[in-house]
């Protein structure tokens, strides 16, 4: 397909809807442990949650997955939602309560423009938490394209942020 059509750049991904197996199990997750508001139900199968009062940022449904079990590993679906945080304290913030709550933690990566923690909600889909460094630190290479890297991030580093 050839086009000239370019998505305008303040477009945004404004939400991501997932199928869960148990909502109480997933709300506690989201909100208990990660912090999002709970801004409206839908009777006892779905909830929507955000950060900051946006109506939503992340829908939670059981309508076709109650009960259900995660998808098999090599097969098509969501890779992760990204949860972008404002700073790099924020980051950090979060990264202690996850520790202080015993939560697995998959990985944690530098990727040169940004800084990432990774780990799965109770259904098994990928969660990033990331924050963005500023636009002037990003690398590029001759042509123009971005330079990303997945490197080790320095947890320590990170928490000290918390200093």
């Amino acid at each position: 397909m050839n086009s000239n059509y370019t998505t305008p750049a303040e477009t945004r991904i404004g939400h991501v809807h997932l199928k869960v197996a148990d909502l109480d199990r997933a709300l506690a997750f989201y909100c208990d442990l990660l912090g999002f508001e709970l801004t409206t139900t839908y009777g006892e199968n779905a909830a929507f949650i955000s950060a900051g009062g946006y109506h939503h940022h992340i829908g939670l449904n059981t309508w076709h997955s109650k009960g259900g079990t995660p998808p098999p590993h090599n097969s098509t679906g969501l890779y992760h939602t990204a949860i972008l945080y404002p700073t790099r304290k924020d980051l950090a913030k979060i990264l202690q309560r996850l520790k202080d709550e015993n939560y697995p933690i998959t990985g944690a990566s530098d990727h040169g423009v940004s800084e990432a923690i990774y780990l799965d909600d109770p259904d098994g889909n990928g969660v990033e938490l990331y924050r963005d460094r500023p636009r002037e630190e990003w690398d590029y290479s001759e042509d123009g394209s971005i330079k990303m890297v997945t490197q080790p991030l320095d947890l320590q580093d990170l928490l000290s942020e918390l200093k």
